[in-house]
């Protein structure tokens, strides 16, 4: 630990003194010198105009501070912020396609050490050529301080690090906590084939060290190294944790000497959106905050053990104009230890809503939607329902009798607000949503939650988060007949949305769309006004709830999980668990090239035409297993035809890709989609 903490301060340091020597202070103007990562010295003489970033991290530095405007491309690894869906992609990580990077006239180029012929082709143009690839925490914070003065955002990125930073610290007290003999040995699991893990330099083992664990050290540098089976018994990690693109290294687990580790035995495998665990970008603190507090759940979630006061730290209000509303605001609170976020609606007087969570409810005065932050899902879930509600109600000030609660896992930041209105009618809903970790097609997928075993409760109680919840408001008075008949109008807007938009399930990916997620929850309330006693689908008041909930589900679907109807081709497959390395891998056989066929297939679905072709055979895919599609005799002619128009003359195709995985299936359809792309490419 004294060794990483001096090789902070060196880098810290060494940046200062660039800085100083040049003449030039964080956000003192231009011109501004610095040294990049691959040692090279970097002279910016204005901000950049237009800017191409090949690396995930760095685009999310830039969009998060503010700089989109500048962004002109980047890769379809990119997905965070939810910015990134708008953007054009120059192709993948591993190899970017170079002609398109050039279309864009680009000024500023930031690239990876892996990324060879970048500096090949734009070398002595006037477009300047940046490396920022973080090897510890402290220096990604410096790229992002560096980022913030190269495009005048020096404010907002002074802002996000000083927010991760005080999670960082926060951590840190909490962990201090814990004695060293309960220290938790963990180790980040990568690979397929052969066990991997991070390097001893690697800022991956500097998030388990910051959450309180013990990394392994290996003797080796690097991003990513094999570990062999002696090293994996000598460490023994306790707990084990990746992204769920190292799932395919679960199978080595399985096997003699693999399996015998304490993580494996006692079933502590964690798995983290890759975002997060594999960047060193704007969420140190947040995935820091969350990993420990998997590692140390059960020390995390006793009152004796935190370190900030339960209570109230700041109140933001929501414009509305409702009527009956003396104010709404976004109330932010610090519940054990951690940051939770929620929307409070205070009524003028007490009135009665209709809750999924909770039925009909009388006297009610206030209505809410409260967020707890990643760490916190672990702790609040053992509580149990009614005693998160009593502790969370108790630090926000609010009485049981009077308050109606719905609870998520959705950031109240991302809350869409929609209002639609129809001559002296008006509907107001509040909207937040996750659809990626719980997604379910009701009717198609299984409910794992039997209520009389207490077993599937605790195997509920680990399924991953995800919920849409809807508080609708009108300027009307809804009879409880009314308001009952909205649930069914609200909820088939909801479905309609997610329809519309592809949202697949998380159970059945490959061959279903979802209607909603497992913890969906909507409050409907009374209101004060005309009187109106029908709100299905043919009355303007249904009209109107179903408009407002259609828009806030997709507004909030975008800006929780960055996802929109126009989004990538790449994003779109990788929903559908369809790898285009395994499939490289596939065509090309022993003896082929898979890395460049994989190549060749992302380059081609950068053609609209091709990813149109994709796309088309992903709705065909759907209609047919739901039988609306029956003979396909079409879909083969448009198949061959596509391949040979990629190879150049006529391809005899194989026998569709599909894969082995009995429950989910890759749909026949576009198996054969899928064939006669690679195909046609493997035959140029």
């Amino acid at each position: 630990m004294k060794k990483q903490y001096k090789t902070i301060q060196g880098i810290t340091l060494f940046l200062m003194l660039v800085f100083s020597i040049s003449g030039t202070a964080w956000g003192a103007g231009f011109p501004l010198i610095f040294t990049d990562s691959g040692g090279k010295e970097i002279t910016v003489q204005a901000a950049p105009q237009r800017v191409v970033s090949l690396v995930p991290s760095v685009t999310e530095m830039l969009l998060r501070i503010g700089a989109g405007d500048a962004v002109k491309g980047i890769t379809y690894h990119s997905v965070l912020p939810q910015e990134t869906a708008g953007k054009v992609i120059m192709g993948g990580f591993f190899r970017p396609d170079l002609d398109r990077v050039a279309a864009v006239e680009p000024d500023m180029i930031f690239y990876a050490d892996l990324h060879k012929d970048v500096p090949k082709r734009f070398a002595g143009k006037d477009t300047l050529l940046v490396q920022l690839l973080p090897s510890s925490l402290e220096q990604s914070f410096a790229h992002l301080a560096l980022l913030g003065s190269i495009f005048g955002h020096e404010d907002k990125a002074a802002e996000i690090i000083a927010e991760e930073k005080a999670v960082l610290s926060l951590i840190a007290r909490k962990t201090a906590q814990i004695p060293g003999e309960k220290r938790q040995r963990v180790m980040r699991l990568m690979g397929g084939d052969v066990l991997m893990a991070p390097g001893d330099d690697s800022f991956q083992n500097e998030y388990i060290r910051a959450a309180g664990g013990i990394a392994p050290e290996f003797g080796r540098t690097g991003n990513i190294i094999p570990v062999s089976l002696e090293e994996w018994r000598n460490f023994n990690p306790q707990v084990l944790y990746a992204c769920g693109g190292d799932r395919t290294a679960l199978s080595i687990l399985d096997q003699p000497g693999w399996k015998e580790v304490d993580a494996v035995r006692n079933k502590r495998i964690f798995f983290f959106p890759c975002d997060l665990t594999c960047r060193a970008a704007t969420h140190q603190g947040y995935f820091t905050a969350w990993l420990a507090a998997r590692i140390y759940n059960e020390a995390f979630g006793k009152p004796e053990n935190f370190v900030l006061p339960e209570q109230v730290v700041s109140r933001k209000p929501i414009p509305l104009e409702v009527p009956y509303l003396d104010k709404a605001e976004i109330v932010e609170s610090d519940i054990k230890d951690f940051r939770n976020k929620t929307v409070l609606l205070h009524l003028s007087k007490p009135m009665q809503v209709v809750s999924t969570l909770e039925g009909q409810r009388k006297g009610i005065s206030t209505v809410g939607n409260h967020y707890f932050p990643p760490p916190s899902w672990g702790l609040g879930h053992q509580q149990g329902l009614a005693a998160l509600n009593r502790s969370t109600r108790k630090v926000l000030g609010l009485d049981g009798k009077s308050t109606a609660m719905l609870f998520t896992g959705a950031d109240m930041d991302n809350l869409a607000v929609v209002k639609e209105a129809y001559r002296d009618m008006e509907v107001t809903a509040l909207v937040t949503a996750g659809v990626m970790g719980n997604a379910l097609r009701m009717a198609a997928d299984e409910g794992g939650f039997y209520e009389p075993d207490s077993l599937d409760k605790e195997r509920m109680n680990q399924k991953k988060p995800g919920t849409i919840n809807i508080l609708l408001l009108s300027n009307m008075q809804l009879s409880p007949r009314a308001m009952t008949r909205a649930l069914i109008s609200a909820t088939e807007a909801k479905s309609a949305a997610l329809q519309d938009m592809d949202i697949r399930s998380s159970r059945s990916r490959r061959s279903n769309r979802a209607t909603g997620t497992g913890t969906d929850n909507i409050i409907v309330v009374e209101g004060e006004g005309t009187p109106i006693d029908a709100t299905g689908g043919h009355t303007k008041m249904g009209e109107l709830i179903a408009r407002t909930v259609y828009a806030g589900v997709q507004e909030a679907v975008y800006k929780q999980n960055g996802l929109v109807t126009g989004r990538s081709v790449f994003q779109r497959l990788k929903e559908r668990k369809v790898d285009l390395s395994t499939l490289s891998r596939y065509f090309a056989g022993k003896d082929g090239n898979a890395r460049s066929l994989r190549t060749k297939v992302e380059q081609l679905l950068l053609d609209p035409k091709y990813a149109g072709f994709i796309t088309a055979l992903m709705a065909v895919a759907d209609d047919a297993g739901k039988g609306l599609v029956q003979d396909t005799a079409g879909i083969d002619l448009w198949c061959r035809t596509i391949a040979a128009e990629i190879a150049g003359k006529p391809v005899a195709l194989p026998a569709p890709y599909s894969t082995e995985q009995k429950e989910d299936p890759l749909p026949p359809v576009l198996a054969q989609g899928l064939t006669a792309l690679f195909s046609g490419v493997a035959e140029q």
